[in-house]
């Protein structure tokens, strides 16, 4: 909104903002999707610069902790995996996962991190937040590759499990995930700007969720063995876009309706609330970063 000031001392034009702090901004994200593409691969040149291997750590990243996971939670442990051969339970959540926890973590910094381009020129500032979940998605479609492909292999080699029905939920769960992670993240960012004490807790916190998620384990598992506590996984969002994951690629999981729809309520209410904190943080936010 613009305004017309008479005083000669001050500006004649005043700007202010007429957005709600709900919006979007989807037609002038949509304007700046160039924008969009050129901060994908940013993400992309910037993180693989002068490494030796390059993208193939898309590949040896969950190839090594799925070993890793196999040794330790299903050897040394001897955690169930629901019948399913062990790497490919873990492949399964560790892919999964990954993509979650990587769109948030990095989103939850996006306002600490790009505060010199903040300042300097305007944007929709839901663009960078999109861009991080864009550049994860393709790193996701990657690791599917290694994904299928050891699915592939097992199914050559005779083990017993199959693909449900359910797989056909694939770009659901892969959509809820990316929401759940962005609303996360873009909360965590906006709380930064004060407390940057959280900054430190964000990588530690992931971590600590993720046991609290069926990477390492399966549901009926937890729910058997530990019922006190069982709850805490059961409430956990991503809890029910893992085990549908399963459930849809290798036919063991614990799926049900009523789950999938408490995920997918929980992931729109947290970016709504997301998407309200982040409107309302970018406008000042540069004085307190």
């Amino acid at each position: 909104m613009k305004k017309n000031i008479q005083n000669d001392n001050q500006y004649e034009w005043s700007i202010s903002a007429k957005n709600s702090l709900f919006s979007l901004n989807l037609k002038e994200i949509w304007d700046y999707r160039d924008l969009l593409g050129l901060l994908v691969r940013r993400d992309f040149v910037s993180f693989y610069k002068q490494t030796i291997f390059g993208p193939l750590w898309f590949f040896i990243q969950p190839l090594l902790t799925t070993i890793i996971f196999t040794f330790i939670f299903g050897n040394l442990a001897g955690i169930s995996t629901d019948g399913l051969p062990a790497p490919l339970f873990y492949m399964a959540g560790i892919t999964a996962w990954n993509y979650f926890a990587d769109c948030l973590t990095k989103t939850s910094t996006v306002f600490k991190d790009n505060a010199n381009i903040f300042g300097k020129v305007y944007f929709p500032r839901l663009i960078m937040p999109l861009s991080i979940v864009v550049s994860n998605l393709v790193r996701f479609g990657v690791q599917m590759l290694l994904f299928i492909a050891m699915i592939a292999y097992y199914l050559f080699q005779g083990a017993d499990f199959s693909i449900t029905w359910a797989i056909m939920l694939f770009p659901v769960i892969v959509l809820l995930m990316a929401l759940l992670g962005l609303g996360a993240g873009m909360i965590i960012s906006a709380m930064t700007t004060k407390y940057r004490d959280l900054a430190f807790l964000v990588t530690f916190g992931v971590q600590l969720l993720m046991y609290a998620t069926t990477v390492i384990y399966p549901l009926s598992t937890a729910i058997e063995k530990y019922p006190a506590y069982s709850w805490i996984i059961e409430y956990n969002p991503m809890t029910p876009l893992i085990e549908t994951f399963r459930y849809g690629f290798l036919g063991e999981g614990s799926f049900s309706w009523e789950s999938l729809g408490y995920a997918t309520g929980v992931t729109l209410l947290i970016l709504a609330i997301g998407t309200l904190i982040f409107n309302k943080v970018e406008k000042n936010f540069v004085d307190t970063v």
